[in-house]
């Protein structure tokens, strides 16, 4: 489920996310619970160090429900106060209507010293559409953590500004591809080196020219007391 083709246009935004759900999953431990799992793409990383994963979905999600709790994540979540040991929540906040009572019901069952990790967009297109609400910046991200009640919150931005540019640039280029077969792949073909050229190089002019307030998202991590 991890694995990605460098020829496609957004690899380079993949291989950011596996990178920051690897080395973020070094804190998590006992009882885990993935709300928003989708097709529960990061399970075996996090197994790697937790004892139990569990998948939480909608089950009118769009991808195909693969969770073991059902539940709409706009609402009470189904699930004890104080009985989970950490939690992560990877590209979800955008697509529910009310967020904070996400965040505050993921207060809720956490225990004391349990830990949060959560990843949404920034600079990004819509998606999933009508189902896409929100972009947070990292001080929105900090507001609805402090608000309900998370300490030790840290946040990261996913990327530069030159990774943001191309991989919009990459995916507005994907319009070009059109037309019969022959056409689509001869027209996809002659777009790969410039896929590939351009994700290969907007991380190091990131590297160069430093931080940006333009990312493609943020990760935060944060603690409930």
């Amino acid at each position: 489920m991890n694995k990605f083709s460098k020829l496609t246009h957004n690899w380079l935004a993949k291989k950011i996310q596996l990178d920051l759900v690897k080395k973020s999953s070094l804190l998590l431990n006992g009882i885990v619970a993935d709300l928003g799992c989708g097709t529960r793409p990061y399970e075996s990383i996090i197994l790697e160090r937790a004892n139990t994963y569990y998948g939480i979905d909608w089950p009118n999600t769009l991808h195909r429900f693969q969770s073991d709790i059902g539940a709409d994540l706009s609402k009470e979540l189904p699930i004890k106060s104080t009985s989970i040991d950490n939690l992560v929540c990877f590209e979800v906040l955008e697509h529910l209507p009310e967020p904070y009572l996400l965040i505050s019901e993921a207060f809720r069952i956490l225990k004391p010293n349990g830990k949060i990790i959560i990843s949404t967009p920034f600079q990004w297109r819509e998606h999933e559409q009508p189902w896409d609400y929100y972009r947070y910046t990292r001080y929105g991200l900090e507001y609805l953590l402090s608000k309900a009640g998370f300490t030790n919150i840290y946040i990261s931005a996913k990327s530069g500004f030159w990774v943001m540019w191309i991989l919009k640039l990459n995916y507005h280029l994907t319009l070009l591809i059109r037309g019969p077969r022959f056409m689509r792949k001869t027209i996809q073909m002659c777009l790969i080196p410039i896929w590939w050229t351009g994700q290969i190089v907007a991380p190091l002019l990131d590297g160069i020219f430093g931080g940006s307030d333009e990312s493609i998202g943020y990760f935060a991590i944060a603690e409930k007391p």
